[in-house]
């Protein structure tokens, strides 16, 4: 028996929310998109930010982030709020690479294989999710 979720993060349903391999919810979006409000964003490069809480983190587009430490801090925090039960979202200008990129490192941090990562976000998020050779070496760097 796994690690229940709490039980808003398990109603949290719509275009682009993703369920961890420990059954937490987290969405995945285009900025210019239009979502539901979440808790708590983390905004990947540049683009406006939503109307709710957000944290940006330097992400040039097709590329990896500039500061792999504030990345990763970034996303561990995110993970953490969204086991919490907090409606978490990660969002890029095109919501596919860089967004991508990112629901793959959040599965990687909640037990996913880096070497399943890419297979498993282009399952869950996108067929063309982690779009660059460069993001899918980043994956493998990844640890638990």
């Amino acid at each position: 028996m796994g690690v229940q979720p709490p039980a808003r993060a398990v109603s949290w349903t719509g275009p682009g929310v993703v369920a961890l391999p420990s059954g937490v919810r987290v969405r995945g979006r285009r900025l210019g998109a239009p979502a539901s409000p979440a808790d708590r964003a983390v905004v990947l490069g540049r683009g406006p930010l939503p109307p709710w809480p957000a944290r940006r983190v330097r992400w040039p587009d097709f590329w990896v982030p500039l500061d792999r430490d504030d990345a990763l801090a970034a996303l561990t925090e995110a993970l953490g709020r969204a086991r919490a039960g907090e409606r978490v979202e990660v969002a890029c200008r095109g919501g596919v690479g860089r967004t991508g990129t990112a629901l793959a490192a959040l599965a990687v941090l909640d037990g996913v294989p880096p070497a399943d990562a890419v297979r498993w976000v282009r399952e869950r998020h996108a067929p063309r999710a982690v779009e660059t050779p460069w993001q899918r070496r980043w994956l493998r760097t990844l640890h638990r």
